[in-house]
């Protein structure tokens, strides 16, 4: 993790946001401390990594999400030298995916 980042209070709201339960607080708790844009330009990059992980091309993505090609490179940089955050979520999600279809 950026040394810069690591601060008392990014560890507060990270705090914060690990205690949150429902998708409806996340929306609460998101709509409050953020701006609209902050929020849509969060998920578009996931959606954009999202795509990026199934090979589609720079073009496709921004057609479908709007994105610039400046955010796709961005993303594409952090999928490819990033923390692996974006992988962490999406092997919990496929986890918890399973987990789920197994009960059933």
């Amino acid at each position: 993790m950026n040394k810069k980042l690591h601060t008392e209070a990014v560890d507060s709201l990270f705090d914060a946001i690990l205690c949150l339960e429902t998708r409806e607080e996340a929306y609460d708790f998101f709509e409050d401390v953020c701006t609209i844009n902050e929020i849509l330009s969060l998920s578009q990059r996931y959606e954009v990594a999202g795509m990026l992980r199934n090979k589609q091309t720079y073009l496709d993505i921004s057609e479908k999400t709007g994105a610039s090609t400046a955010t796709i490179s961005r993303v594409n940089r952090s999928l490819n030298y990033g923390n692996n955050g974006y992988d962490i979520v999406w092997n919990r999600l496929a986890e918890k995916k399973n987990a789920q279809e197994n009960e059933e």
